[in-house]
C-alpha cells in the first residue's frame, strides 16, 4: 500500500483557495489501489490518516459515513 504524507494546515488552505471539497481531490487520486494518506501538522506530528479506497463506490461510502459522524458530533456540542 503506497503511503502519502500531506501537511494538513496547507492541503486545507489550498482546498479553501480553489473552493474544492477534499473528496472531489481524494476522487482524482483513485487508481485501483488503496492508499494510506497521513494528514501532518507544522512538526511532522501525525495529525489523522485516511485510507483511500480502491474504487469511487467505496470512496462516496465513506464521504457519506464522515458526513454522518461530523452532523451528529456538531450535534453533541450544541
Amino acid at each position: 500500500m503506497q503511503t502519502i504524507q500531506i501537511q494538513a494546515e496547507q492541503f486545507f488552505e489550498l482546498l479553501k483557495l480553489k473552493d474544492t471539497s477534499m473528496w472531489e481531490i481524494f476522487a482524482q487520486m483513485i487508481d485501483g489501489n488503496e492508499k494510506e494518506i497521513i494528514f501532518i501538522d507544522q512538526e511532522e506530528k501525525i495529525l489523522f490518516n485516511y485510507i483511500l479506497p480502491s474504487n469511487q463506490e467505496k470512496l462516496e461510502e465513506d464521504r457519506k459515513e464522515f458526513s454522518k459522524q461530523f452532523a451528529d458530533k456538531l450535534a453533541n456540542l450544541n
